[in-house]
């Protein structure tokens, strides 16, 4: 299956006028190998991965600043194991000037390593201000969460962005990748009818292995359906090719009303590497330039 992107219609790139990626701690490599192709200033997102240290995870952050992006470290509540660690990491942050943006998530652990039962728990602490922090990043789950009822999702992401109302911090969301279009739009539009303002990132896979995709979506509890997968682009009978977002951002384009969805932007997974879908995104920019007069 062919991963290269078809001719776009011109609403797809205004809405990756402003895209955000992601990376590991250990990607630094492959983004030094891809940094020409991603825009000055583009936010990406460094994670907070259980086989990662702190040195690793502050060494990203640093290599993304240092090539000209916008480092968004994230802060993983349930594997922090004390109260020092947190301020520890904030600090060491602050220290490189890398601590303005951050993204704060339960994380994975089903019992907490330490005091912080969830990101609202870190959000109340009062120290991401105290080091520097001035944009929190929280997560939303279009189609739920394999290990959190639906209430309990939406009562902490109205609670997280009362918190970061209350304390003066600007925020936006990032959400779970999907593969349709349909949950995510009705559950923005339910976002926004709980009176949640912040800008949201749709979170869209870069172009990637069917296999490595699936794999990612089992875990995710993401819906992969038969019907879902063709209107996506891909074949659950055929699992040796590759897919990318093209009919995804299509749908999305052509579905979104911001009367409607407020402030919509993307955020990458970038499970086939961060050069892959920096060129990808790269391409499909360019495929949708006016012609010359």
């Amino acid at each position: 299956m062919n991963p290269g992107p078809t001719a776009p219609t011109a609403p797809v790139t205004s809405l990756l006028d402003d895209f955000s990626l992601e990376m590991t701690g250990k990607d630094v490599p492959k983004l030094e190998e891809a940094h020409a192709t991603i825009p000055r200033g583009t936010r990406i997102n460094v994670t907070f991965l259980g086989n990662e240290d702190l040195a690793t995870r502050l060494d990203a952050a640093r290599a993304v600043k240092r090539l000209g992006f916008v480092p968004v470290p994230h802060i993983s509540a349930r594997r922090l194991p004390s109260h020092d660690d947190l301020e520890r990491f904030l600090a060491a942050l602050a220290a490189d000037g890398t601590a303005e943006n951050v993204f704060v998530v339960g994380g994975d652990p089903a019992r907490p390593e330490g005091p912080y039962e969830d990101a609202l728990a870190v959000l109340r602490t009062g120290l991401l201000q105290r080091y520097g922090v001035r944009r929190v990043g929280i997560s939303g789950y279009p189609e739920g969460h394999p290990a959190i009822t639906e209430r309990s999702l939406w009562s902490a992401l109205t609670d997280k962005h009362a918190v970061l109302g209350a304390e003066r911090l600007a925020g936006d969301v990032i959400t779970q990748f999907g593969f349709d279009v349909d949950p995510v739009l009705t559950w923005v539009e339910a976002v926004r009818s709980r009176g949640v303002d912040l800008p949201i990132r749709i979170g869209v896979p870069g172009p990637a292995g069917v296999r490595r995709l699936l794999g990612h979506a089992a875990r995710f509890g993401v819906g992969t359906s038969a019907s879902i997968a063709r209107k996506y682009g891909f074949s659950l009978t055929n699992l040796m090719g590759t897919a990318g977002p093209d009919r995804f951002l299509h749908a999305l384009a052509g579905e979104y009303d911001p009367r409607r969805h407020g402030d919509l932007k993307v955020h990458f997974y970038t499970f086939g590497g961060l050069r892959a879908t920096s060129e990808w995104i790269a391409r499909y920019r360019t495929d949708d330039r006016p012609a010359a007069a």
